[in-house]
């Protein structure tokens, strides 16, 4: 995690030092991400659907203008990811069939940085610039958990078990960010409302001689507000 931090602290450094097309703009953002992960063909036929997990995600981020439309955005954030399992059946009491089931979250807290592109679509002087983000983002997981609650006829209080990483859980993980934005102009700064998919390439479970595909995969909708500072 700490690397991580580093690096985010390095193109902050780099790239506000060198930036000369407009002021730099430093911004937070904040809203939901779902999860889930791809599953192994291995597993179709003895584990349910994998479902999406949703949770929170935001972030702190600097909009750099390398050019007239093209700006570097790099960003330091969190995000919570997973995926969830349902399970359900019934069984008959005296004719009458009760429905039972289990709800099974697994959930990641994870420290992110991703290095993006940022394309604007419009000019700047216009009030309503819509843009495209892509790029790399590496993630680390901070801890991660099971929550797991009984459904169907009733429903339980959830209760966690605590996963350990770094072991047959991976820790780290590299994915590639795609997305499309708005930036409103307000005051000084700008809103902007963005949504996003992150697809993970990265391993997410390593067994030994079975290597089973299990990667991350989430879409997120965000809101944030960004304002500029130095120059």
């Amino acid at each position: 995690m700490k690397r991580i931090v580093l690096a985010f602290a390095a193109a902050i450094g780099l790239f506000t030092t060198t930036s000369t097309f407009a002021q730099v703009q430093f911004g937070v953002r904040g809203g939901a991400h779902w999860g889930t992960v791809s599953k192994p063909a291995i597993l179709d036929n003895y584990s349910p659907s994998f479902q999406l997990s949703p949770g929170p995600q935001g972030a702190l981020f600097l909009d750099i203008p390398v050019s007239e439309r093209v700006s570097f955005r790099p960003e330091l954030g969190y995000s919570q990811k997973g995926l969830v399992l349902r399970e359900s059946f019934s069984f008959d009491v005296l004719g009458v069939p009760v429905p039972l089931g289990a709800r099974i979250a697994l959930q990641t807290r994870n420290i992110d940085l991703p290095l993006l592109a940022k394309i604007n679509l419009a000019s700047t002087e216009s009030s309503v610039q819509p843009y495209l983000i892509a790029g790399p983002a590496v993630s680390y997981a901070a801890d991660s958990r099971v929550r797991a609650r009984a459904e169907g006829l009733f429903r339980t209080q959830p209760f966690d078990l605590n996963v350990p990483l770094g072991g047959v859980m991976n820790r780290w993980d590299v994915s590639g960010v795609g997305g499309l934005g708005l930036a409103f102009n307000a005051g000084a700064g700008q809103f902007v409302l963005e949504g996003r998919y992150v697809h993970g390439l990265t391993r997410q479970i390593e067994v030994p001689v079975v290597q089973l595909p299990v990667r991350n995969r989430g879409v997120s909708v965000s809101l944030g507000y960004s304002f500029p500072i130095g120059q």
